[in-house]
């Protein structure tokens, strides 16, 4: 049976001396980059998951948030999912959260009635009521923290008669994890994984996050996991862990770079070992690579000169250097990169043009042009340029006043 919202679950396993876990999070499904559709790259990554599952006998598959990119996704990207999840819950037990790009209450609707092995744990109220999977060794107790926005929950997880905790995820995490303690507490000699959403002191964001800052703050200490033995973490898009003590805190990163902030990023999926006395041990499990990611800086004439055409099959961000914006700069770039996904003039050795300012009332309409011109590609309007700028605003100007 399912474990829904959040009832416990105890799930039966044996397959060796350890527990097996595969720690994913941030697919954004149906995501974009630069206007590229990533969906068939997004199956490719989840083939590649179920590969692993299979291959390496895993136990359980965690997906800590994120799952989608958007609250209501399109049609083909819920199909995805669907498609993902029963083939994953065919070789393991899988246990899903919703982070704070997806819709908790869309994601969890209908979960009792989810097929057995997933497991959507998209409660709030029930967030301290874990899937229990047995081993050889005992329980393990799987607790789901979905995204927790201060202004939303902050009442909900408040004890009963007080005000409303502070406005912070400092404050609503710490609240949350304290019902989960609770509840592991009555569980004696149970190992514990926690899933959560949320921004952890001493991890490095990445450009394609989105900002979950509440009056100012979007962190959580790291010191509010005490107590637990692996702590799964979603939202931040590069793998890595939170300090080097106990519990383990890991970020398994998205499968996929969403920004060129991510282009030297290697992403993985962790796959966690949880001994009989809560001792973790962690494989990275490289995720496959639809094209790379780089930057190429130079004027255009370097730019299409054969230095960088080993990069020719990556999706590029070009720079494009020269003083005075070329002619067709988008179409020759694009014809000699073709996976050119974003080109910016960034002007060397041009005109100084000053910040922004404020056009007065009676400034001359063909200099706020001109200054525009110059602003705009590096270099000052030749006199025939500014000839049909002038043209153009007299022809202009003698329409409206004939009217």
């Amino acid at each position: 049976m399912s474990a829904g919202l959040g009832t416990v679950t105890s799930v039966p396993i044996s397959r060796g001396d350890r527990l097996r876990i595969l720690h994913t999070s941030d697919w954004h499904l149906g995501r974009t980059l630069h206007g590229v559709d990533l969906l068939e790259h997004q199956r490719a990554f989840l083939d590649h998951l179920v590969e692993v599952v299979r291959e390496r006998e895993v136990d359980v598959v965690l997906v800590a948030g994120d799952v989608y990119d958007r609250a209501i996704p399109a049609v083909p990207t819920v199909r995805l999912l669907s498609e993902a999840l029963g083939r994953l819950s065919e070789a393991a037990t899988v246990v899903v959260t919703p982070g704070n790009h997806d819709s908790a209450v869309r994601l969890g609707f209908g979960a009792g009635l989810m097929r057995d092995g997933v497991h959507l744990l998209a409660s709030v109220e029930a967030l301290d009521e874990p899937v229990v999977v047995s081993d050889g060794d005992g329980p393990v107790a799987f607790y789901g923290l979905p995204y927790l926005d201060p202004d939303s929950v902050r009442g909900l997880l408040a004890a009963d008669g007080d005000e409303p905790l502070a406005r912070s995820h400092d404050a609503v995490v710490t609240a949350a994890l304290d019902r989960v303690r609770a509840d592991l507490a009555t569980r004696p000699g149970t190992r514990s994984v926690v899933l959560a959403h949320a921004f952890v002191v001493g991890g490095t964001a990445s450009e394609s996050e989105r900002d979950i800052r509440v009056g100012g703050v979007d962190s959580v200490p790291s010191s509010s996991f005490e107590g637990f033995d692996y702590v799964a973490l979603g939202h931040l898009h590069g793998a890595q862990s939170i300090g080097t003590g106990s519990p383990v805190i890991r970020y398994s990163g998205s499968p996929l770079a969403f920004s060129f902030g991510e282009k030297n990023q290697v992403k993985s999926s962790a796959l966690v070992d949880l001994d009989s006395d809560g001792r973790v041990e962690v494989e990275l499990i490289p995720a496959p690579v639809p094209r790379r990611l780089a930057e190429v800086t130079g004027d255009l004439a370097t730019l299409l000169g054969g230095e960088f055409d080993d990069l020719r099959d990556a999706w590029l961000r070009v720079f494009v250097t020269d003083p005075v914006h070329p002619a067709n700069l988008h179409a020759l770039v694009r014809d000699h990169f073709p996976y050119a996904l974003a080109i910016q003039h960034t002007p060397v050795g041009g005109v100084s043009v000053s910040d922004r300012r404020a056009v007065a009332a009676d400034a001359d309409p063909v200099e706020v042009a001109v200054d525009f011109v110059a602003f705009a590609t590096g270099g000052a309007p030749t006199e025939t340029e500014a000839a049909v700028l002038r043209t153009a605003y007299e022809t202009a100007l003698a329409r409206e006043t004939s009217l």
